[in-house]
């Protein structure tokens, strides 16, 4: 594979990072974190409306018929400016769902209105989401914790499991936000991240309502996780590259003992450690976009990424934190909304443990 970027892809990436840092500074996702539903219209508004929602959904739908690889550069971007919204979960994941496993007249319904923002999905899963049959169709129980973006949400996503002899395998049901036999209670959360418990209580699922065929939903799932996975790592490599270029700018500047900290060896050090997780994320990354890019096996691929730039993030996190020292745990320093959303990524979609062990496996 070609690690370089063609001249699309980075005419791509350097619209995305100069619109973004326009209009989504650190002000505004200060602004953010201290709403309760974590997104902010406007910037919605304006992200739908430069096509980045559609960037890999076909066109037929709205979309731009874009790579994984051309997603990945832009949601380098997206993790960079810390970009707040449901970007990751409704755009990537529940599209890909939907993409996936959705019948024709699903995804006609669906899929446009994912790619315009004029409609939001998220995904619920757990061991405690059970479905059983009932009067021909089938009804959803049980509970899921940590839905992100459930608040806002239109549509759930909601992949169960069948209740005890039923079918073997997952079923992908759509569930709408204000059904009054589901309830949403906010969980606390590192940076106020809007994610919820959602519990169901024999929630009617119509034949519409489900995604592709009963007990078949596994497969689309797991391969729409893997396309989200390989975002989440994209979001994390930008925000480690942009803490990386604080840290060195701060230590080329910041004077202690008559000269620049940079010019001390144990500095330097923790920069080029860095500089080297960021470039090792980085490839890891990509290789697992353009595989699947190819219609290729990726899974360990995929693990790899993940583990890799969840390593990384710590590494970002420790090194921003002991550069800066004491004044970067203050909330008014900017590294603090870096390493929170550090921690928020490396556990989302399998943190770091769950992804070697799947590799020894």
């Amino acid at each position: 594979m070609d690690y370089g970027l063609t001249q699309e892809q980075q005419i791509l990436r350097t619209a995305a990072r100069e619109f973004l840092e326009a209009e989504c500074p650190t002000s505004l996702v200060r602004e953010v974190e201290g709403s309760s539903e974590g997104h902010s219209p406007d910037l919605w508004r304006k992200i739908s409306g430069l096509g980045w929602l559609g960037i890999s959904l076909p066109e037929q739908y709205g979309g731009t018929g874009g790579s994984l690889t051309d997603q990945t550069v832009l949601f380098e971007e997206i993790g960079r400016a810390l970009t707040p919204g449901p970007l990751l979960v409704s755009s990537v994941l529940a599209a890909h769902i939907v993409l996936n496993a959705g019948s024709d007249r699903q995804k006609d319904s669906l899929l446009p209105g994912i790619i315009t923002g004029d409609l939001v999905l998220t995904l619920a899963r757990g061991e405690k989401l059970e479905t059983a049959s009932a009067d021909g169709g089938l009804t959803l129980s049980g509970e899921s914790p940590f839905v992100p973006h459930s608040g806002l949400a239109d549509r759930i996503i909601c992949a169960t499991r069948p209740a005890i002899g039923a079918w073997p395998d997952t079923t992908l049901v759509i569930v709408d936000s204000q059904d009054e036999r589901m309830t949403k209670t906010p969980m606390e959360s590192i940076a106020n991240y809007p994610q919820y418990l959602l519990e169901f209580d024999d929630v009617t699922i119509s034949g519409d309502s489900v995604l592709g065929v009963i007990a078949e939903g596994q497969w689309a799932l797991d391969l729409a996780v893997q396309r989200a996975t390989v975002i989440q790592c994209a979001e994390t490599l930008g925000r480690a590259q942009k803490v990386l270029e604080m840290v060195v700018e701060y230590a080329n500047n910041r004077v202690a003992f008559g000269r620049p900290i940079g010019t001390f060896q144990a500095v330097q050090h923790r920069c080029a450690d860095l500089r080297v997780a960021v470039d090792g994320g980085r490839m890891l990354t990509y290789q697992a976009a353009w595989k699947l890019d190819q219609g290729l096996l990726a899974g360990d691929e995929v693990s790899m990424a993940k583990a890799q730039t969840g390593s990384m993030s710590r590494m970002a996190t420790e090194a921003g934190h002991s550069i800066f020292a004491g004044i970067s745990f203050t909330v008014e320093h900017d590294m603090q909304l870096y390493s929170a959303r550090a921690k928020i990524a490396e556990s989302n979609l399998g943190d770091t443990g769950y992804h070697l062990d799947r590799l020894a496996i």
